[in-house]
Order: C-alpha cells, then structure tokens, then sequence
C-alpha cells in the first residue's frame, strides 16, 4: 500500500499534490504525441562509420550526429561562429597558438553497448588523446593520417614510426607530450609548431569525434559497423548502400537549442524565435534511403516519401525552382526552396605517378594544360548543371578566407586552338593519320577516365568525349561505384577521375592540402609533388590570418594551375527544396551536423504524400 501510494503521489506531482486512486483512475491517459521523422535520400551510398576510417561525405555526415568533438560551429552564425560542445568554455591558447588546453564539461556519456560491460560510460579528457592517436595507428590506415601529422602533435609522428618499424601494435599507452590528459576532465595539445587556427580543427564534428577505447578493442575489425559516440542520435538499423536509420539517444544530456544568428538576419532570426530553449535533438528519428539515381530520388520527395530534396538534381531545376523561384505547383503545397552558392569546388584529377598524364616534365605539364583548355565549362555549366555552378578560376573555395572573386586564370577559358598547338608544340601529333594523336615516343596516346554509371555522370562523358575529339584526343570511360572509385583513386590506380570538394571550416586552405606533397594518395588524390608548393602551404599553415599569409594564398594558386594536376570545372549552386512541416532547416555554410537542430512537424509528412499523390493523379 504504501509503495502504491508514492507511485500515485509521483504521478499526481505534476497537479500540484496528492490525489486519490479513484482520481488518478479517472484521469484520461494521454496519448503517445507522433514521432518527429526527418526522411530524405543520399545521391551516394555510405563506405562505414568509422570517423578515423572514412572520407567521403555522406558516411562522415552520418558520423557527425554519433560522435561529438570540443566544439561545433554555431548552426546559423554568418560568418561562422565556433561555440563549445562537450568543452565547458573556449581553450587556453599559449606559446604563441602552440600549446592549447581544453576543460570538458562533466555528464556527457556514451550511449550504452555492450562493450561498457552495463556500465555507464562518461565521456573523458583520455578518449580525445586516444580518439586522435588512432589517426597515427598503421593498423587503422587513416585516409587522415596526413591532415592529424600536419597538426604537428609532439610525439604522435615518432609513434608512428615506432610501430611500422618494429612490426608491433600501436602503444595507445605510451605517453606523448602533444596529447595529454591532465585530469579527468582537461585535455591538453601540444604542437611543434603555430597553428593559429587549431580552434577549427577541434570543431570538425565528423572527423574528430570521441570515439571509446572499450569500443574499438570489442568491436576490433568490425568497428565501422558499431558506432557508439555520444551524440544525440545512435544508429537504429542499416541495411549498406540502401538504408541508414538513426534514432534519438535516450541518454543524451540536456542541451538547448541555442544557435546566435546575426542581427539583420531576418530568416535566422525567424528560426530562433521558434526554436530557442527547447531540448534537442528535436527529432525522434531520421530515416535515410540511398537513391543514386536522379530520377527516382525526385519522384520520392514528390511523392511525399521524403521531407527534403537535398539538392534538386540538375535536371530538374528548371521544373522545381524556375528563375530561383520555387514552381507555382509546389508552392501550391507549401514546398519551400532555397538556392545558395556552395562553398566546394568540382575537379577531375590527373594521377601524377600515370605514365600518360603524370609527371612534371614540361611535355606532361603541356598535356595536362591542353587537356583542361580543351574542356568547354560554360557549356557544361549551361547544359549539364543547368546554370547551377560559377567556373573556378582557383582551388579555393567561395566564402573562405583566401578566396578572391575578381582572380582570374586560364583554367576557366575554353580555347581548343590554342590547346591544339601546346599538343602539336610539345610532340602530341597524329603520326600513323587515323585522327588521334599519339605520345611523343610514337605509342598511342589514350585517356582512361573513371565515371559512375548515374544520368549527370554520362552527361559529362559525352561533354568530355566531344571535347577531346576537338583536339584529336582518345579518351576512354571506366564505370565502377563511387565507393570503388575512391578505393582505387587512393591506390593510384586510377588515371582521371571527377570528385569535388567541400569546406570542413573557414580557411581557404583546406582546399590547398589537395596539391600538397604529403597528403599524395589521400586527401592529395592526384599524388601532386612540388617542393616550392610544400613549402608555400607549411608557411601558411603556421601564419595568422593577415595581408601576408593572402599573398601567399596568392602564390599557391598560381603554382595550381600552372602544373596543372586538377582540371577545376566550377564552384556550384545548390537548390534544397522542404515541405511544410520542416522546421529550422537552412543549409550549413561547411560543416555536416544538423539534423538534431531542426524539427518535423508530426503529420506534416502525410499531408504532403497526400498532395503528391493528388498532383500525381491530377
């Protein structure tokens, strides 16, 4: 009697007081609210979710919502804003941006799993010193190995090297002076040299999330199939390259929606007013379906099977979103679009160590040249992009430091002439009279391009077979998966390939790590080696931001295009489409954490298939 009379007091608190059984008996029982379900499709199938083992977009975006690092960038802060995440305040910041330390807030916890052994697992100083160290383990094979070795960590790189040189495990237990854990809670970095801008690094959600040493020593080869973070979702069901479901983390701590848009930001500020205070993830559940083909992944969000149309498909964009406006027919049903410069760039890469295109000898540097003044942008802008793309004058990304929209180059200019007479200056002439040139040495010359077997990928080809039979130039196309693409690009198996690139953080050069020696097989996919640009990009890395690290910015550029190991095509547009009941959403300006931020609104979903379908009949 007693037990039952607390449990009726504990349920009457919320009244204000006692009540009796009778009373609570008669009280209606609420019924359960409806899940908040986001639904929309990856263009790309996901790789795993191993944040030290992956590199492409979609898996890391996925990683970012599991895992949490020190900080994170304000969701709608422009220009970017770097707030703390499980850091209780910004770092101390001595020895002239060497040494930066870090105070983690207590209570934020692992989601339980089974390598906890049913104990509640804190999240400490010690799992970011082991987290990065994995980036140095051989046995992991980083593709960011290179990006952590930059960072300049004192000891990480010996540690290395001991381990590939004694053929043993990595010592995760040894200490070294760049990554301390002073306390429980303090996580100290120590670097070799300046890195001004090292606050950044720590807000790379998707990369540099605490990942649990019970985890990866239970799960071993398996890891990338056991997320376990302490992010406000967790991984609910997977069914690889077709469907990825992340449900709300029970456990997640109290946290707020409290994103600081600028004052004159009329939309943000909308948003805020809407959404500030309430608990996040505001979300139950967000469903992803892996639609690689465009027309299939259009049809689903017209048909209400998904919530956002992320990114309208080129062809498509004059039917959702004519003139920047959305249709007439889906403004009809409430759809809302938006359309915004991106800030990434689109390129294909010539793989330096080829013996066609590679090398730095000046006839391989003229071939790559012709190659690129062969290629006709404003039309593929124009018909394959549908207008949704600015050419690329530089490798350096729109919105970032370094960028300059008045810098010209002659990677944008179309000129099939002047490419024509590199080729015949250079020895790249038609010897036997079949229409094709050869190589200067008389074997035949013959281009081997990687594609993916999707609509916008065989739209290019053509654009790139016309123009290369323009110059008299062979080029064959290779269709594999994009997974296994980017499985041999990193290989060096691969001749020519088209990727693009997308900003992680506000310093343009990002984008110049894809040329620089070190990274050659992984985030330097073209294998680019040149001494003078190494030595260009380890000068801006320790500089602070000012006239003279531009300048140098300057440089960079120029030493890119002139060796040519990328052909950059263009900078692009990009038109989100959403219904209704989709609430916050505004694409971020470079980072991938967002779906714990915004809302859906229960029953919006049906209404919109509802409309669909209607339309659809009509």
């Amino acid at each position: 009697m007693k037990r039952r009379q607390t449990l009726e007091a504990g349920l009457a608190a919320g009244l204000g007081g006692w009540l009796p059984a009778s009373a609570l008996a008669a009280q209606p029982v609420a019924a359960p609210s409806a899940p908040r379900v986001l639904r929309y499709a990856f263009p790309v199938a996901e790789t795993g979710f191993d944040p030290a083992q992956i590199s492409d977009t979609y898996s890391r975006t996925v990683t970012a919502h599991l895992f949490e690092c020190l900080y994170a960038f304000d969701h709608l802060a422009r220009p970017a804003r770097v707030m703390p995440l499980t850091a209780e305040d910004l770092p101390v910041v001595e020895n002239e941006y060497r040494r930066w330390t870090v105070k983690l807030r207590p209570g934020t916890y692992f989601i339980e799993d089974p390598a906890f052994q049913g104990q509640r697992r804190e999240l400490v100083a010690a799992d970011f010193v082991y987290s990065f160290k994995r980036f140095a383990d051989p046995a992991v094979k980083s593709p960011f190995w290179a990006t952590v070795e930059d960072l300049k960590f004192l000891g990480l790189a010996e540690l290395r090297q001991q381990a590939l040189k004694s053929k043993q495990p990595f010592d995760y237990d040894r200490p070294i002076e760049g990554l301390r854990a002073l306390d429980r809670y303090t996580v100290q970095f120590n670097l070799e040299e300046p890195r001004p801008r090292f606050l950044e690094t720590l807000a790379v959600s998707d990369l540099y999330g605490a990942v649990a040493r019970e985890v990866v020593e239970f799960y071993k080869d398996k890891i990338a199939e056991h997320p376990v973070g302490t992010g406000p979702f967790r991984l609910a069901a997977w069914r690889r390259s077709s469907r990825i479901v992340l449900e709300r983390n029970p456990g997640y701590r109290e946290r707020r929606w409290d994103a600081q848009p600028a004052v004159d930001d009329t939309e943000g500020q909308a948003i805020a007013a809407k959404l500030r205070g309430r608990r996040l993830p505001l979300l139950d559940r967000v469903e992803i379906s892996i639609i690689e083909e465009v027309q299939p992944r259009w049809l689903s969000f017209l048909n209400g099977q998904a919530d956002l149309m992320d990114r309208v498909p080129a062809e498509f964009i004059d039917v959702a979103m004519p003139g920047g406006q959305v249709a007439p027919n889906l403004a009809r049903r409430g759809i809302r679009g938006r359309r915004v410069l991106l800030s990434d760039v689109v390129m294909t890469f010539y793989n330096m160590d080829d013996p066609v295109v590679g090398g730095l000898a000046p006839e391989k540097v003229a071939l790559r040249r012709a190659l690129n003044l062969a290629v006709d942008l404003e039309r593929e802008i124009r018909l394959v992009r549908r207008g949704m793309a600015i050419p690329a004058q530089s490798p350096v990304m729109p919105h970032l430091s370094g960028y300059d929209p008045n810098f010209k180059s002659e990677n944008s200019d179309h000129d099939p002439a002047r490419a024509m007479a590199l080729l015949d200056l250079y020895g790249y002439v038609d010897r036997n009279g079949d229409g094709w040139r050869e190589l200067p040495d008389g074997r035949p010359l013959v281009l081997e391009y990687a594609t993916q077997p999707d609509q916008q990928s065989r739209q290019l080809n053509e654009l790139w077979q016309k123009n290369m039979a323009a110059i008299g130039v062979k080029i064959e196309f290779k269709p594999a998966k994009w997974p296994e693409n980017l499985k041999a690009a990193r290989a060096g198996k691969l001749q020519m390939w088209g990727v693009a690139s997308a900003a992680t953080g506000g310093d343009g050069q990002m984008m110049l790590t894809r040329y620089y020696g070190p990274q050659a097989g992984l985030q330097n996919l073209a294998r680019f080696r040149l001494p003078a640009f190494d030595d260009i990009h380890q000068r801006m890395t320790r500089m602070p931001d000012g006239p003279e690290r531009l300048a140098l910015f300057d440089q960079a550029k120029r030493l890119a295009i002139a060796y040519a190991p990328y052909k950059l095509h263009c900078h692009r547009y990009v038109a989100d489409l959403m219904v209704p009941g989709l609430v916050g959403y505004r694409r971020p300006a470079f980072w991938n954490t967002w779906w714990h931020l915004v809302d859906m609104e229960p029953g919006a979903a049906g209404a919109q298939g509802e409309a669909g379908a209607r339309g659809a009949r009509a």
